[in-house]
């Protein structure tokens, strides 16, 4: 497995790859993987013939109060979990690389960021939109892989590659949980074992959410209503947004129908996680 670390080396490697007629999987990362990661670089090994990994905190996505300095980084412990699940190569480039002096171009997608983590993070779609777009013109894959726990970013980078007609083939991934529910996230790591426990009340949320469906409760606001209460019996737990909203559009929705993003963001002390459920219309009862 090869590590790339400047945007030359990569767009040379990536041109080969598709010279010898080998299709190319991208799993853009910010790195410190966990098994969601892993799930995507499955996914793309099975559908691709090579697979590149991006490795790269994006600084552009990040708020001027966020957590880019202390998101946890470990090159290393990456390679290694990469090269297991069968990587071809993992992209690993500086700040400086991605982003020369006289940086001054930025790719912004309207009206689908505007709501959820787009209305919580000003800006922060701008930034992965522009760092996503770059990855795709650098490695130019047949495929991407994305992880369905950022359902918004996934619609966002879908609206993205369609405006723009992108050469490229969004693949949504489900998410990817602990044995106890909650879902995978880099961002765990900050919770101590007080908060790690309180962070349980997302997944709870969600499943009662979905089993109110589920049992027939298609009234947007009861559903909210059933996530808030839930959420508000846990002390370390602040909501930030309970969104019902359609799944294409992010625009709220009253009746929940086909295509219906449930979608909550809470931060559990200074910590801020998110979960959802995509509800298409044939939910599985448990």
């Amino acid at each position: 497995m090869e590590i790339v670390r400047s945007v030359a080396e990569a767009k040379e490697l990536a041109r080969a790859w598709r010279a010898a007629g080998l299709s190319v999987g991208l799993v853009p990362t910010m790195g410190y993987l966990h098994e969601g990661h892993e799930s995507l670089m499955d996914a793309a090994r099975a559908a691709c013939d090579k697979v590149i990994v991006s490795v790269f905190v994006n600084p552009i996505q990040f708020g001027p109060d966020e957590d880019f300095d202390s998101y946890p980084r470990d090159l290393h412990r990456d390679v290694a979990i990469c090269e297991a699940h069968g990587a071809d190569a993992v992209f690993h480039p500086s700040v400086e690389d991605m982003y020369p002096a006289g940086f001054s171009t930025f790719v912004e997608v309207e009206g689908l960021t505007d709501a959820l983590c787009g209305a919580s993070r000003p800006g922060h779609f701008r930034g992965v939109c522009t760092v996503v777009s770059k990855l795709f013109n650098i490695v130019q894959p047949h495929r991407a892989f994305f992880g369905q726990k950022d359902a918004q970013q996934l619609a966002v980078i879908k609206r993205m590659v369609a405006d723009l007609n992108m050469d490229v083939q969004v693949v949504g991934c489900p998410i990817v949980r602990e044995a106890d529910g909650l879902a995978k996230s880099s961002r765990n790591t900050y919770l101590d074992p007080q908060e790690r426990q309180a962070a349980l009340v997302l997944s709870r949320a969600i499943r009662a959410a979905e089993q109110a469906v589920c049992d027939g409760q298609h009234d947007a606001a009861c559903v909210r209503a059933i996530i808030e209460g839930t959420i508000a019996a846990e002390p370390l737990a602040c909501i930030d947004y309970v969104q019902v909203v359609d799944g294409l559009t992010m625009q709220p929705v009253k009746t929940i129908e086909d295509s219906v993003l449930v979608a909550i963001a809470v931060r559990i002390g200074t910590t801020r996680l998110i979960d959802n459920f995509i509800f298409e219309g044939e939910p599985t009862c448990s």
